[in-house]
């Protein structure tokens, strides 16, 4: 048994950071709205001209939004559970590129290049939401582990791939093509597949320092 002298002082030398719980649920219901609401707005849009890296980037708001409720639900689990959600989140950030990897195959099949002014105006939007977003949880995103992290990368490659979505645009303005659509949709693939090995990764080594401290 430590004595109760050690015992106070290696508390004071390794003080427990207790998560504010009430920062944390206020943020990701906040970004969990603001992905869900976007998420109509680019659909609509993506659906209307034919858009291969919309599309993706709106399911990509449609799984923010998933992401974020099932965090604001484990608030307050232990790490152990908390890290097998984070697994299934690791597979849920792979929807998107299944999804784009679909709407790619029809553009190849029908190669009209999406209308340039619609996807740089509705990529900006989705910038400025996505920055927001990424803003918000930078704050909280070192607390409960996989499921904050993986709200974090996901806010964070879509800011990248929505600049991509721009640019994509000022160039099918400048050179109608079905090719920078289709880019910039294989490039929102390859970010989730990474994001989905990262998230993964942080829940692994989450539940081994889980089942070590038991």
């Amino acid at each position: 048994m430590v004595p109760a002298k050690i015992d106070r002082y290696v508390m004071k030398a390794a003080p427990v950071v207790v998560p504010n719980l009430t920062a944390v649920r206020r943020a990701v219901i906040l970004v969990a709205l603001l992905n869900l609401g976007y998420f109509g707005i680019e659909f609509a849009v993506a659906r209307t001209i034919e858009s291969v890296s919309l599309f993706a980037d709106s399911i990509d708001f449609l799984e923010d939004a998933t992401v974020n409720g099932l965090i604001l639900v484990t608030l307050g689990w232990s790490a152990r559970r908390r890290s097998i959600v984070g697994m299934i989140l690791a597979t849920v950030l792979f929807a998107p590129a299944v999804a784009t990897a679909w709407t790619a195959w029809g553009k190849f099949n029908a190669p009209i290049p999406p209308a340039a002014m619609p996807l740089s105006i509705t990529g900006l939007g989705a910038l400025v939401i996505n920055l927001t977003c990424a803003v918000i949880l930078a704050r909280v995103r070192d607390h409960h582990g996989s499921l904050t992290r993986a709200a974090f990368l996901s806010a964070r490659n879509d800011a990248l791939a929505n600049i991509a979505i721009i640019a994509a645009g000022l160039i099918t303005a400048i050179s109608p093509s079905v090719w920078p659509d289709l880019i910039v949709g294989i490039g929102i693939f390859v970010m989730n597949l990474d994001a989905s090995r990262q998230v993964y990764a942080t829940a692994r080594d989450e539940r081994r320092a889980a089942l070590a401290e038991q």
